[in-house]
């Protein structure tokens, strides 16, 4: 049976799609409409924050279990300049420094990751390590006395070495397996905590981890499995806490689900409109579908199913949900977690009889060449698309409450503590959040930076840095200093948002370093005395200019 040239069109229920409702709905902005700056506040109970992860800040490798990232980094030519999270930040020694960067920020809660093989470090609840406990217990004494909320994501990437070597996330078992891993964490940490997040970006764990192989634990062409099994791990956590904890620990739980908006490179050209949606569905539907409305996206099932039996398999190469299984993943959410970052243009791309991600997808991307870039090749800053993305939550799955877990932007080589490009990329970014919940209706809670600290990121390696603080790795001590995107950071915590200057000058607007030359004026701006010499300096002036011409 040949492989069909062209994928299978878009299921009539699914037309006219909702991205390309929302895009068409934006396209009419007029450039100016579209960067235009909006005026106003978050709701009084607006929650603000900032991220970080176990592995990529913690250090302390050998205090504990080894995880597939102690492998995987240690492993030659797999991070960039070879290297890894042994010290990272060294957070496992400096709660309470961390601590007071947080209070600097004036955030109203701190999201951050558990390691599973520091609590479990067989990855199995066999052995309990109770020193590992004793940290995160000590963290959240600390959070609690600052009143900085904690939100805990039980599994940001570093799986159990122990667990990888008898399939990871491509074996079933896994998911009784973090079942129990997080009935470890409600039954110990949970009267602590009233924020948990299952998973941190599932799509990357399977994609990047599992199909790729760029990411721990470097497999190769079998995320569609290891998806599945993320997918019923999440549930199983989910009813956990629902059946067991809530009543007594009265907290919520949910998954955070990464993704880019897209849209159409040529938008006169239907398949690329079509390669938009196809994008968005195999990006975020992927883990969104079955979890917000039961299986995996029609698009998805249709073409891997139709590439799978052409290519001569007996069977789709995407796993099937059994019904009981629908109906037990189908709505095990408290609210939408979303991590996002950038904008993609999209466009189809055949790759023929190629039986991978890329091949069903059948999409590439590219950018405008005007978008301003950053550290990472594939992070532009297209904050226009945030808000976009917003609307599609809202609209594809039902409006539900959204808090945003991680938004940030990289910088490569000597760092500047002037960050003007990271202000902006903030400033932006939660400009467009507010658009979002006052003009098109987002129920968005909470926005969380990324991240806390310049940290381990991943493949690259310490060189691309997306901290609101520097640390200085050449000191032993690893000092945290803020960037000026900090102080910003902080000043618009402080404001809730933006407010109107046409109705004052706004002190919370000044972030309060206490030591830069420029913000100290512009807090002397801000004193009545100073605009009581500046409203005579204008009349002054008008009376000469008077007198002069007339």
């Amino acid at each position: 049976m040949p492989l069909p040239r062209r994928l299978p069109a878009l299921p009539p229920s699914e037309v006219p799609s909702k991205s390309k409702v929302v895009w068409e709905t934006f396209s009419h902005q007029s450039s100016f409409q579209r960067q235009s700056y909006h005026y106003g506040t978050f709701p009084e109970d607006f929650s603000w924050g900032v991220s970080s992860s176990a592995y990529q800040i913690e250090g302390g490798w050998n205090a504990d279990g080894k995880g597939i990232w102690d492998k995987f980094a240690h492993t030659p030519l797999r991070v960039g300049n070879s290297d890894n999270g042994d010290i990272a930040c060294d957070s496992y020694n400096k709660v309470d420094e961390d601590v007071e960067v947080l209070k600097k920020l004036k955030v109203s809660h701190y999201r951050f990751s558990v390691s599973w093989p520091r609590v479990l470090p067989d990855g199995t609840n066999k052995y309990i390590n109770e020193d590992g406990l004793n940290y995160y217990h000590r963290l959240l004494d600390a959070l609690k006395a600052a009143n900085i909320k904690p939100q805990i994501t039980l599994y940001h990437w570093d799986l159990p070495l122990e667990l990888q070597k008898v399939g990871g996330w491509e074996n079933e078992t896994i998911v009784q397996r973090f079942r129990d891993y997080a009935e470890v964490l409600f039954s110990r940490l949970g009267d602590k905590v009233k924020f948990w997040i299952t998973l941190n970006e599932p799509y990357i764990v399977a994609n990047l981890g599992y199909g790729y192989g760029t990411f721990a634990p470097g497999v190769v062409n079998k995320q569609y499995n290891a998806a599945h099994n993320l997918i019923k791990a999440h549930a199983e956590a989910w009813h956990l806490y629902n059946e067991k904890y809530r009543a007594t620990q009265s907290g919520v739980i949910s998954i955070t689900i990464n993704s880019d908006w897209a849209e159409p490179r040529n938008p006169y050209k239907q398949e690329d409109v079509d390669a938009a949606r196809r994008y968005l569905q195999f990006f975020i539907g992927w883990f969104a579908h079955p979890i917000f409305r039961g299986d995996y996206p029609e698009i998805m099932k249709t073409t891997i199913r139709e590439r799978s039996l052409a290519a001569g398999l007996a069977k789709s190469r995407l796993p099937e949900f059994t019904p009981e299984e629908i109906a037990r993943i189908n709505g095990t959410h408290d609210y939408f977690g979303l991590n996002h970052y950038t904008t993609v243009l999209a466009y189809p791309y055949d790759l023929g009889n190629r039986q991978d991600y890329e091949g069903d997808r059948g999409t590439r991307q590219t950018s405008d060449r005007t978008w301003i870039g950053s550290g990472s090749f594939w992070l532009k800053i297209t904050p226009f698309g945030f808000r976009r993305l917003l609307k599609f939550i809202k609209e594809e799955y039902g409006n539900p409450s959204v808090y945003v877990t991680e938004n940030g932007i990289s910088e490569r080589g000597v760092v500047d503590l002037n960050d003007v490009f990271r202000v902006h990329y903030y400033e932006t970014y939660i400009n467009q959040g507010l658009k979002a919940r006052l003009l098109d209706g987002v129920d968005l809670k909470a926005y969380t930076a990324w991240s806390l600290m310049d940290n381990f990121e991943w493949a690259a390696g310490f060189a691309e840095q997306f901290g609101l603080f520097f640390v200085n790795r050449s000191d032993p001590n690893l000092p945290r200093s803020p960037k000026n995107s900090a102080l910003r950071y902080a000043s618009i915590i402080k404001c809730n948002g933006f407010p109107d200057p046409a109705l004052g000058p706004h002190e919370c607007l000044i972030p309060d370093d206490g030591g830069n030359i420029n913000l100290k004026m512009s807090k002397a701006m801000l004193s009545p005395k100073f605009w009581a010499f500046f409203v005579l300096f204008l009349f002054l002036a008008f009376v000469c200019c008077c007198f002069f011409f007339f």
